[in-house]
Parts: C-alpha cells; sequence; structure tokens
C-alpha cells in the first residue's frame, strides 16, 4: 500500500495538506498512534505516524514542531496523519516544517476514529494474501461473538487465543516485545527466544495494535511459525480482539499499580504502620524475604523504565510482587528473593527490546519482612547509582552485595560528592598545572598500591629510596595525612579513586593494587 493510496481513500475523508509525487509512491509498513513530543524511538521505517497533537501549543509550537518532524524524518516515518479535534486544525508551523523535511502531512477530521485508519491500513496490506484463501479470509460469525464476549467479560489471552482458531489450532504465540510469552496455542511448543522478524523463520509476525497505554517493552506480536497456517485477514481480526484484551488488562493494572504507587510514598516516609498497610494493600504477605529494585531511564523517561522493570519482574514469575513508582518517579519493584535473582539474566534482553533508551536498575540485599523494606529501598537507589556510574553508556543492573570492595562502594556516592572530597583530600596534589604536583600524585599511587613499603614504592618508580621518602612527607605536608596511619592511608585511597575524569562524569580508573606482601616494613 502507498502513502498515496491513503490519502485517496475516501471512505476516511483525509484532508491533504502538503505532499509530493514522488513521496506519495512510497510504501506503507505499518501504523504507529502517538502523542509523544519526541515519538522517534516508537517509529519504525516505512510506518504512517498518526497523532492527535496534544504535545503542540502555540508558546513554542515552531520549535516543537521542528523537533517533532525531524524525529519521524530520522526514524524514517513515510506520512504524518494529524487529528484537527484537539486544537480544531493543523497547526501552520506543523505543516511548514513537513514541508522542509519532505513528510507528506494531511489533516484527520474529528469525526474520523485513528482505529479505522489502521484497520484501512492493515486490511490494505493483507488482502493480496487474504485472495489465496478465498472462503476463509475471516473470522466465522459464531466465533466473533464468542470472541467478543470473551473480552467483554475480561478473559485473559490465553482464553481468547485458544478460542480463536478453532477447531484445529496451528502453532501461534503471543509475546511482548522483549520476548516474553503472554500466551500460546495449545500444543504451540517452545516460544521463540525472542520476537521474530515477519518471515525471519518463515513464519509470520503480526503486531497487536492497541489503543493501551504500553511502553516499547510491553507491545504484543502474535507470531505463527507457519506462515501458511493462517489467512492475513483472519490475523488482523485476531490481533484486533487481542488489542482490546490488553486494552482491558491495563485498565485492570491502573489500580494494582496505583496500590504499588502508594506502597513507594510509605517507603520514603518514617511511618512504619503506612508500610505495612500500602504493602497489604499490594497482596504482599509481611514476611519475606524480599529484595527492592529500582530503575531509571533519565530524564523525562520515567514510564519506559516502569515498562522495562515490569516487563523484567513478569519474566521472573513471581508469586506476589509491587512494581510501581517513587514520588519522584523513579520505577521500583518489590519481589520475592526467589524471583529477584533471575532478574540478572533476563535484564539485558528486556533492555535490548528498545536499544535507543538507557535503562539503569539497582537491586538491594534481602530483607527479612515488610518492615525491613524502607532500608531495601536506600541500598537498591545506591547500586543504582552505582549501575550509573559503572556504566554509563549500556543498560545495566547493580547488585547492592556485589559492592564488596572500596571503589565498588563509592561507585554509588553521586559524582558530584565524589570529586569534593577528592578535592578537599588530594587539594594541590591535583593541579594538572603543576608538574611537581603530578609527580606527587603519582607517588602516593604506587605507595599504596605497594601496601606502603617504600623500598618497592621505589623500585616500581625506579627512584632512590630516600627521595621517595621525601616525596612522601610532601605529601603528607599538602594533604594534612600522616601516611604511617591505616586511616589516613584509606583516606587517601579513597580520595584517589573517587576522582572522575575532566567531564566530571566518570572516576579515574583505580590504581593498580600490587601483590600482597609479608613485609610490612616502611
Amino acid at each position: 500500500m502507498h502513502v498515496a493510496h491513503l490519502l485517496q481513500d475516501a471512505s476516511l475523508g483525509l484532508r491533504p495538506l502538503w505532499s509530493e509525487e514522488a513521496l506519495l509512491r512510497r510504501e506503507i509498513s505499518g501504523v504507529t498512534v502517538t502523542d509523544l513530543e519526541d515519538p522517534a524511538r516508537f517509529v519504525r521505517p516505512g510506518e504512517v505516524v498518526l497523532s492527535g497533537l496534544v504535545w503542540w501549543s502555540a508558546d513554542g509550537g515552531p520549535d516543537r514542531a521542528e523537533r517533532f518532524v525531524r524525529g519521524l524524518r530520522d526514524a524514517g516515518a513515510v506520512a504524518l496523519l494529524a487529528g484537527e479535534e484537539t486544537h480544531g486544525s493543523v497547526p501552520g508551523d506543523l505543516v511548514e516544517a513537513c514541508a522542509r523535511h519532505a513528510m507528506p502531512v494531511a489533516g484527520v477530521p474529528a469525526d474520523v476514529m485513528f482505529r479505522a485508519i489502521t484497520d484501512t491500513v492493515y486490511l490494505r496490506q493483507w488482502g493480496d494474501l487474504s485472495r489465496h484463501h478465498a472462503g476463509h479470509d475471516a473470522l466465522p460469525e459464531h466465533v466473533r461473538l464468542l470472541l467478543n464476549g470473551l473480552v467483554a467479560r475480561e478473559a485473559g489471552p490465553a482464553e481468547i487465543l485458544a478460542a480463536a482458531f478453532p477447531p484445529d489450532p496451528p502453532a501461534a504465540h503471543l509475546l511482548t516485545s522483549a520476548g516474553r510469552t503472554v500466551a500460546a496455542t495449545p500444543g504451540a511448543g517452545p516460544a521463540p527466544v525472542r520476537v521474530p522478524a515477519a518471515g525471519s523463520d518463515g513464519g509470520v509476525t503480526v503486531a497487536v495494535d492497541t489503543d493501551a497505554d504500553v511502553t516499547p517493552y510491553e507491545r504484543w506480536w502474535l507470531h505463527l511459525p507457519d506462515a501458511g497456517a493462517a489467512p492475513a485477514r483472519l490475523l488482523h481480526e485476531i490481533t484486533a480482539v487481542l488489542g482490546r484484551c490488553q486494552e482491558a488488562l491495563v485498565r485492570r493494572r491502573r489500580a494494582v499499580r496505583r496500590a504499588a504507587d502508594g506502597l513507594g510514598a510509605a517507603l520514603t516516609g518514617d511511618d512504619a504502620g503506612e508500610v505495612a498497610a500500602a504493602a497489604r494493600a499490594c497482596g504482599l504477605p509481611a514476611e519475606g524475604p524480599y529484595r527492592v529494585v529500582a530503575a531509571d531511564a533519565g530524564a523525562r523517561r520515567g514510564d519506559l523504565a516502569l515498562g522495562a522493570l515490569a516487563e523484567a519482574v513478569g519474566r521472573t514469575g513471581p508469586a506476589c510482587a509491587a512494581v510501581g513508582r517513587l514520588p519522584g518517579g523513579t520505577a521500583f519493584a518489590v519481589l520475592p528473593e526467589e524471583a529477584a535473582a533471575g532478574l540478572a539474566p533476563v535484564w539485558p534482553p528486556v533492555c535490548a527490546a528498545e536499544p535507543g533508551t538507557l535503562v539503569h536498575a539497582g537491586l538491594s540485599a534481602p530483607s527479612a519482612g515488610v518492615a525491613g523494606l524502607p532500608g531495601a529501598l536506600a541500598e537498591a537507589r545506591y547500586a543504582l547509582a552505582a549501575a550509573r556510574t559503572t556504566a554509563p553508556a549500556t543498560p545495566a543492573l547493580a547488585d547492592a552485595t556485589g559492592l564488596t570492595s572500596l571503589d565498588a562502594l563509592l561507585t554509588g556516592v553521586p559524582a558530584e560528592v565524589r570529586a569534593a572530597f577528592s578535592r578537599s583530600t588530594l587539594g594541590p596534589l591535583l593541579d594538572p598545572a603543576d608538574a611537581s604536583a603530578a609527580a606527587l600524585l603519582n607517588t602516593l599511587e604506587v605507595f599504596l598500591a605497594h601496601d606502603g613499603s617504600w623500598a618497592r614504592t621505589a623500585e616500581a618508580l625506579h627512584l632512590h629510596v630516600n627521595t621517595v621518602h621525601y616525596r612522601i612527607r610532601r605529601i603528607e605536608h599538602f594533604t594534612g595525612r600522616d601516611l604511617a596511619r591505616l586511616s589516613d592511608r584509606l583516606d587517601l585511597w579513597a580520595a584517589l579513586l573517587c576522582r572522575t575524569e575532566p567531564d566530571g562524569g566518570r572516576p579515574v580508573p583505580a590504581p593498580r593494587r600490587a601483590r600482597p606482601t609479608t613485609s610490612s616494613a616502611r
């Protein structure tokens, strides 16, 4: 289906606002519905984007329109369909931005539902395949009525999938983008490790279109290993029913999430009674052991962190769990210790479902029961900070029980605090313009790495022992520390570990420790 076919469909009544002939011949691969100001990460090449323009306002409109359209262009979208209901018409600056970035744009009248457009696209795309199954290109009426009844009584996806393919169901899996099996037909066999691309295994993969507010990690896909097992129009109708099922699940989940948000608020307070009551509201027994997870995806991406965390927890299959937000927006989860043990292996594949987003997480040590959850949350947040410090460019999950060395422990301290401690402790030794200060700093590193041995420090630096003695005295003078005392050595070692790179971000690699020796002579 080409862009021109969609814009010229009289049943939709779209109002073309800008386009060029060559652009109208581009093929449509699918549809994305979004009202995010920066939707690029959710858009796939070849898709038409539907937006109600809730994100646009007269204040800053041209800049917002420019960012929005530029993001669509970079993501490979082929057209923008802009809803007219919110503002009465499509803003002129948005049309101008589309013209600058060669993005065909049309207005969607207020009385046209977005679902009518998505249905038109997918039915047109799959029309050719449906014709190969003449007489079997849609759900039988009695099956359609059955599925509608199941959705009305809020049946789960497994029940709907089992009823959708009578009388002899093919192998079919309902998967999330992160690879979790939501449901499968009876006898479907093992599910794929991840969502396969259409045709990559000889099968067919169809996105479940839904109006539910779900993150990319939780998006559903229907996969049939045998592409010829069902006609395309039949799959479209089934995925439409599954989309309504997901909408019902999301509605029910809101109450659960509100209870979890209440637990998050209680955990950041100081009332043990409120914590116990909030945990009961989430269905958590008083006795654990429990572990707490805190997750973050950066500024203004709280929904993505929550979605990734919920998906990861879902893949561990806990008997009971609470997943919600803390008052500051950080996502958190409380789950049994045995389920938390499975988080580390599932975290990378879950995060891989949305490659452009860096989701970091921290896992607390076990808490014996509900009473210890506030402390466990503090541990999880500290481990989260450590994850961001040690792996700033990749998604990572840090376990508080793994912070077993001084350098690992310090990664959870905010960068600004680490830098301030290093400056105040090392003082003039950090002066980059002073060559003698650099020599003293290097001597200090080597001296501490060799456990305070004068002889081995001199050997490593190719200096006379008397020179090492002189430099150590100078270091003690500038820092006010006595390197004969263990506590002062630890302070200086920590200060070296707390140094940051010139951009103020990552810590400088720790000085290499020498092998232990039985000699402690200075």
